[in-house]
């Protein structure tokens, strides 16, 4: 019942867990504040229990995939309208 996510696909942090906890060989919990909501990281692995190894910008830490969300899933229309809009715009 949980998300699935490619490896080194971009996802974006939808809600913070109580704490967090660093993807270290032996990981230690940290406070949910070195993320924040609406960040976006890289899928590094997936990890037992349901959680991802996730790099951002203050470190890598595993998050479960409630909290996460696929960027490229909000990204393709997006695209695909510039696109047309580009192509009508050149004729």
């Amino acid at each position: 019942m949980s998300k699935e996510f490619a490896i080194g696909s971009k996802v974006r942090v939808v809600a913070l867990p109580s704490y967090i906890k660093t993807a270290e060989p032996m990981p230690m919990l940290r406070p949910p504040d070195l993320i924040h909501v609406g960040e976006e990281g890289i899928v590094l692995d997936r990890r037992p229990g349901g959680y991802w190894g996730i790099r951002f910008a203050n470190g890598s830490f595993l998050l479960d995939s409630e909290y996460i969300e696929s960027v490229e899933d909000t990204s393709e229309p997006q695209a695909t309208d510039n696109d047309e809009q580009n192509s009508i715009s050149q004729e």
